[in-house]
């Protein structure tokens, strides 16, 4: 039987036994930590999906999971027992800075990955090669986040787990995430993007492209998505009842302001030297 097989199985039943449990968890932490499963995958069009059975293992792990002290010398840690801290070497080649910061099992996070401190990196997420997530970033449940992406300090990539159809953020490579941003309710930034500080997208935002003179926003089983290679800033647009007009109400609106060419590359470049 497979992993997927076993985990389904679990899942429909009312009160399996930890021994049939923890085998299934253990092997399901141990994919995830080495990203030979993902919470979502791309396919070659392009379309991102959610890899449900792997969604409903995570969510046996808190349901099977009883309170446990986790404490490491002086830092006291009390979580579930099925979902440890992430065990990582030198050999792991991820910079992990002194300060605080924690990565959960079950989270995937390639070589060259920068984390500085306080920075969380949830289960079931996948951080690829040469990403930095800095101080006070958060990288959700089961977020996806590509290559060489900078999350700038205090981002706030939102995690999926329920319902486990549902899909995870998704944060495509090279994209720039600028300080204080919010990404959440699976949207997707495609490659190249850039969000500027300050910037909050979720699922019902609407995203005004003022290059091409739309407006983008989700539908129903249709992600909200950020195209390829946009500069988004933080903007609004006026209220269009008769209240708003009489007081001169906005709300707030993203906005493409441009796409990004090589002046951007130059801002938002990440120093090889901090490496």
């Amino acid at each position: 039987m497979t992993l997927q097989e076993q985990i389904e199985l679990l899942s429909a039943e009312a009160s399996p036994s930890e021994q049939e449990v923890m085998p299934v968890i253990n092997e399901l932490l141990h994919l995830l930590n080495t990203g030979k499963v993902r919470a979502a995958e791309q396919d070659l069009h392009g379309h991102w999906r959610a890899n449900t059975w792997v969604k409903r293992g995570i969510l046996l792990c808190f349901k099977y999971g009883r309170m446990a002290d986790m404490s490491t010398g002086a830092f006291r840690f009390f979580d579930k027992h099925t979902i440890p801290m992430k065990q990582m070497t030198v050999d792991s080649g991820v910079r992990v800075v002194p300060g605080g910061s924690a990565i959960r099992s079950g989270a995937f996070v390639a070589r060259g990955v920068i984390c500085m401190p306080p920075m969380y990196i949830n289960i079931g997420a996948y951080v690829d090669e040469g990403t930095m997530v800095d101080s006070h970033a958060l990288v959700g449940t089961c977020a996806q986040i590509g290559k060489r992406v900078h999350l700038s300090a205090a981002a706030q990539i939102g995690g999926v787990l329920e319902p486990a159809g549902a899909r995870p953020v998704i944060i495509e490579d090279d994209v720039f995430v600028g300080g204080n941003c919010g990404v959440y309710e699976g949207v997707i930034v495609r490659q190249h993007a850039v969000l500027s500080s300050g910037v909050v997208l979720n699922g019902s935002t609407k995203i005004v492209d003022a290059v091409h003179g739309k407006i983008l926003q989700s539908a129903p089983d249709v992600p909200l998505e950020v195209p390829s290679g946009a500069v988004v800033v933080s903007g609004s647009r006026p209220l269009e009842t008769a209240f708003g007009k009489e007081h001169g109400l906005a709300v707030y609106t993203p906005i493409i302001v441009k796409y990004r060419d090589a002046k951007t590359d130059a801002k938002t470049a990440l120093e090889d030297a901090l490496r």
